[in-house]
């Protein structure tokens, strides 16, 4: 007999790149690339997916702190070239969509908390097999970029639901301090751009390893 245990979760929030997405290598290739095109010493790949998650310019700054502020603009011009040219290649995580499709079903409320662009994000979100998952959306240039706890803030703000009833899914040490900076619960996933030996600082729930991990923990959990 299946039982159906209360929802502790009303909202829950996800990173995109390295939580959903397939993404990370392409990102810290992309950056490396960019770097080298300005005349930056070019970041190691842990420095380089260390910054994945912030705003892009607060991103290239971090991964590139020899280059010249003016040539910031020339920076994220060529990131955007080499991720461009390489997005093609990116696909979501095996697992993730029926995953998603399972929590809607359970009534969750679903959102994204990205260090994307609303354009980089709404590019990503014209897949059709997306339609009508996602509740809202939230990214680093229309608000503030993580670990600044606006997005979260305004997420629960237009659905009316307290802290203790949303939780914020990611891969990076920016998500789960972005969560505890709202009041926020916390699960981190080990998959994608940082080490999981930094989360526990920032008391995560629980660390999955795999998407049907994560989904088997939602299911019992939230």
């Amino acid at each position: 007999m299946t039982v159906n245990r209360p929802r502790l979760f009303d909202l829950i929030a996800f990173d995109w790149d390295g939580t959903l997405f397939d993404s990370t290598a392409v990102i810290t290739r992309s950056i490396q690339d960019a770097v080298r095109d300005v005349g930056g010493t070019v970041p190691s790949d842990a420095e380089a997916s260390f910054v994945i998650g912030m705003g892009l310019m607060a991103a290239l700054a971090h991964a590139a702190p020899d280059v010249p502020k003016d040539k910031y603009p020339l920076l994220g011009e060529r990131y955007k070239f080499h991720y461009s040219a390489r997005q093609h290649d990116i696909n979501f995580f095996h697992g993730v969509l029926p995953m998603l499709h399972a929590l809607k079903e359970r009534q969750h409320l679903l959102a994204v908390a990205t260090g994307k662009s609303r354009r980089g994000l709404n590019e990503a979100l014209a897949r059709e097999e997306l339609a009508g998952l996602f509740d809202a959306t939230r990214t680093a240039d229309e608000t503030a970029g993580k670990p600044h706890p606006l997005m979260l803030q305004e997420l629960m703000s237009e659905f009316d639901v307290a802290p203790q009833r949303v939780l914020m899914v990611g891969d990076t040490t920016h998500d789960l301090q972005l969560a505890l900076n709202a009041g926020c619960a916390s699960v981190g996933v080990s998959y994608g751009a940082h080490d999981p030996e930094a989360f526990e600082a920032l008391s995560p729930l629980f660390v999955a390893h795999s998407v049907p991990e994560l989904q088997q923990w939602l299911q019992d959990n939230a």
